[in-house]
Order: C-alpha cells, then structure tokens, then sequence
C-alpha cells in the first residue's frame, strides 16, 4: 500500500470503514475530509446497522495529524482549517445514528487518541499503545480533549498531555476506560469486532439509536466548541516556537 485511502464495505449489516496513509496513518486534511463524510454517508445507508472504524497497516492506528501539513501551514486560516478536519470526523462519529466499533490494532498518537475516544465501543491489541504528545511541538490536543476526556477522565487525560513523550501501554489504555478489551493478536482482535458487530446487528436498531443519543447527551456544543479549540492550535501551531520545533524534526 503506498496511497492514501478511505474506503467503505458493507458485510452482513455492518458498515466497515477504513482509512490510510503511507505516513503511519497520519491524516491530512483531504483524508480527514473523506472520513468525515464517509461516516456520515454510513450513517444514512439503511442497509448499515453498526459500523466498524479501522485503519490499513498492522504497525500504527493513527499518527495523528499529517506533520507534512503541520509544517506547510502559513496563516491562522489554513491552521484553523487543518485542525477543523479533526473536529468535524468527532463530530460526525458522535452525531451518527449508528453505533461505532473501533478496531484499533496498533499504536494511537495525537488525533488518533481522539477517534479512537470518539468511538463508542473500542477494542484493541496489545501493541495499541497510546500517547498525546502535541504539548511536546508547542500546541496541544485541545480539538480532542472532550472527547479523550469524557471517555478517559481529566486525570489520565492531564497526565498524557504533560508527560508528552511517553506512551501508555494498551493495558493503561483499557484500565482508563479508553479500550474494552485488549488482545494478544490481530486475528483475535478482528474475531473479537466481527462476533461484537454481528450481535449488535440481531438487536432492535431502535434501541440502539436511543442508546447512541444516551451516550453523547450533553455534546450538542461540540459543534461550536470544537471549531473554537481548532482555531487554538491553528494559532499555536505559527508560533516561533512551534515552527523551530517542526524544522527540528523534519
């Protein structure tokens, strides 16, 4: 694989939508854009009932944001609309009527913490560890910070974002409440999303439309809040010291 993809395949009333790219599943803004609209377009397709959000690749979920994109952003307008495309995949994956699976089979860095958290049900393996290091570069993980948040607390939240340069094992991951379940392989994991989405087909779709809504109570303001946030880090990320640190590691 050497493209950059999104692509959707119904399988038994199950919805499965996977992304890639060749830079660990880093996610530029066209990328982000499509996944967006592919969860969307899900939601909608009656012959979807659950939909499982995965990733190309056996080594990382997702890297996060694009650091190609990072470093080519020159004013707050196109910062503010980088960071934006993470806002608006949260909020779709939120807003969908269908519940999401995550399928995380690798390590989840920045964003990638973010969709992973933006799921509504997440199974992992145990090379699925986790790390939020924007603060590191100068920025911060404020676009997914609700979502990290409300699925991991303010504690592990707090603790991730100033201990930037560490990873947390899957196992912290799960004991957080971020992952359900953790496994020692990927087959097991595939077997252990297929079995999970398969039964929630055989239930009253009904019932899980209102369990959806249940879940993201109180998060209507997500579609203002997060855009505010996403004009943060688009300000941060001009800073002088952002940008040294960008030349640093290119």
């Amino acid at each position: 694989m050497s493209q950059a993809y999104v692509k959707q395949t119904i399988e038994n009333n199950i919805g499965y939508i996977e992304f890639f790219t060749p830079e660990h599943n880093a996610m530029p803004s066209p990328i982000l854009k499509e996944l967006e609209l592919a969860i969307k377009a899900a939601g909608q397709n009656d012959s979807i009932k659950v939909i499982v959000l995965k990733s190309g690749g056996d080594r990382t979920f997702c890297a996060g944001a694009s650091f190609s994109e990072l470093v080519a952003i020159k004013n707050l307008q196109e910062g503010k609309q980088f960071f934006s495309g993470f806002a608006n995949v949260i909020n779709a994956m939120r807003k969908c009527p269908k519940l999401i699976i995550g399928r995380v089979q690798g390590k989840a860095v920045g964003g990638g913490v973010g969709l992973a958290s933006a799921t509504d049900y997440c199974l992992a393996t145990k090379f699925a560890a986790i790390k939020l290091s924007e603060i590191s570069i100068g920025i911060g993980p404020f676009v997914i910070e609700p979502a990290v948040t409300r699925k991991m607390g303010q504690t592990a939240f707090s603790q991730m974002t100033i201990n930037a340069e560490s990873f947390y094992d899957a196992a912290y991951a799960k004991t957080k409440g971020l992952y359900a379940d953790v496994f020692e392989t990927v087959e097991a994991l595939d077997g252990a999303v297929t079995v999970l989405a398969l039964k929630l087909t055989s239930y009253n779709p009904e019932a899980l439309l209102e369990l959806k809504r249940v879940l993201w109570e109180d998060t209507n303001e997500w579609c203002v809040s997060l855009l505010e946030r996403a004009e943060i880090s688009g300000r941060l990320v001009l800073s002088d010291f952002t940008k040294e640190k960008l030349k640093s590691y290119k």
